[in-house]
């Protein structure tokens, strides 16, 4: 099948602006502005079943429609912060079929009656954010952006913003802050950004995987995007496959593909051919899988990797073999957490803390036993209580790893066995 997203690898030189208008570009910006009332657009986006590809899955229409159109102006931002370990999906994109992403963050603008929108990258991507500033202006100049586009009032102005590499700016409200100048801390929630987002103004803000979806649907049609996938996912997803595999890279799949599809079709199988032992679907801030027939063959998509006590998420797929020991994998994902909470709220900016100083007690041999059970308490009680999902996110792996590999955790298994 054609790529939808990564289209760059069946079209040479598709990041230039002559050869991405050859191929179908911005006839679908061209088409919602002069001739759909931006209500409309909104109506097709929802019809499609598109969802947000940046880990929440929230239905991208319907925020859409959540917009507050008594408060004005509008503003939409794209997510390019891709801080997530395991996720490499969007840089792609960026890098290699830039033109496709701005047309669906033109055609978001347009829907919710935007003129101005933003792409907030992480500060690591200095590089791509001057790449996409010189594809900016290729727009301009053939008059893509700017004032009366295509002959109509609707005007349209696209930007950069770096934020400083933090991995708290991935969660919009923290993201908004950034950009205001502020410290990149998330906010209180209610109000959500499509009422109150960028300077108190009504907010749109979608990962750059959900924009990249966009001009395919209007180009080809809701029904036909819907088709692809499953029932409660539609279309395609761009799946970032690393860990313990041959082929690591991102695989672009419909929906419903199944875990041992992914690994052995298209990663080539487990190094050394030895076998899976878990998998994280959603990079670190997974739950991890135990890995049986059933784990291998469950599909991919939204509700199916629930059933596995997982979450999707972006789909940054992390396989662990039988040589890594689970221990090691949380002692790196909380050491991450805790340099990255932003330290706003006591349960998150404590409890990582004291996961790491517990675990650092473990790995030196000190009561082994006792402590794994003081780990797995600090984590279930920060649960349901940080201010954002960050917190929530650092207690995913410890609680799902400690209870469903405890040979992992024991005085003889502590401190070998790490990849």
């Amino acid at each position: 099948m054609a790529h939808i997203l990564l289209r760059h690898r069946d079209i040479p030189d598709i990041n230039k602006l002559e050869v991405y208008r050859k191929n179908g570009g911005f006839e679908a910006f061209k088409q919602v502005v002069t001739s759909m009332k931006p209500e409309a657009v909104t109506e097709v986006v929802k019809a499609s079943g598109l969802r947000g590809r940046g880990g929440a899955g929230f239905p991208t229409g319907l925020k859409w429609a959540f917009m507050d159109n008594k408060n004005w102006p509008h503003y939409v931002v794209a997510n390019a912060d891709e801080s997530e370990p395991g996720t490499f999906k969007d840089r792609e994109i960026m890098e290699n079929n830039p033109f496709q992403f701005l047309e669906g963050v033109a055609i978001s603008a347009y829907a919710v009656g935007a003129h101005a929108a933003y792409v907030y990258l992480r500060g690591e991507f200095w590089q791509v954010a001057a790449f996409l500033d010189e594809r900016i202006e290729d727009m301009e100049k053939a008059g893509l952006l700017g004032g009366k586009l295509f002959g109509t009032d609707y005007e349209l102005k696209i930007y950069t913003h770096l934020g400083a590499g933090a991995y708290i700016c991935g969660e919009e409200t923290a993201l908004l802050e950034s950009m205001e100048g502020k410290r990149g801390q998330p906010r209180l929630r209610p109000p959500f950004p499509p009422s109150f987002g960028l300077y108190g103004k009504p907010t749109v803000v979608n990962n750059v995987e959900t924009f990249t979806n966009i001009p395919m649907i209007f180009s080809k049609g809701a029904d036909w995007y819907k088709a692809l996938g499953t029932a409660d996912s539609a279309g395609v997803k761009v799946f970032s496959l690393s860990g313990r595999v041959k082929k690591p890279g991102n695989y672009e799949l419909p929906f419903g593909t199944t875990f041992r599809q992914l690994v052995y079709e298209h990663g080539g199988g487990i190094i050394n051919d030895r076998p899976v032992k878990a998998i994280m679907a959603a990079g670190a801030s997974s739950s991890i899988i135990k890995v049986d027939d059933k784990a291998l063959d469950t599909p991919m998509d939204y509700a199916s990797v629930r059933t596995l006590g997982a979450d999707l998420g972006s789909a940054s797929v992390i396989v662990i073999d039988d040589t890594v020991s689970i221990e090691w994998v949380i002692s790196k994902t909380v050491e991450f957490f805790k340099h990255e909470s932003c330290g706003k709220c006591t349960p998150c900016r404590e409890g990582n803390y004291w996961m790491m100083h517990v675990i650092e007690r473990m790995e030196a041999g000190e009561d082994v036993e006792a402590n794994t059970e003081l780990l797995l308490s600090v984590a279930k009680q920060m649960q349901n209580k940080c201010l954002c999902a960050l917190g929530e996110f650092a207690t995913m792996a410890v609680v799902s790893g400690i209870e469903r590999f405890p040979d992992d955790f024991t005085t003889s298994s502590i401190g070998g066995g790490h990849a």
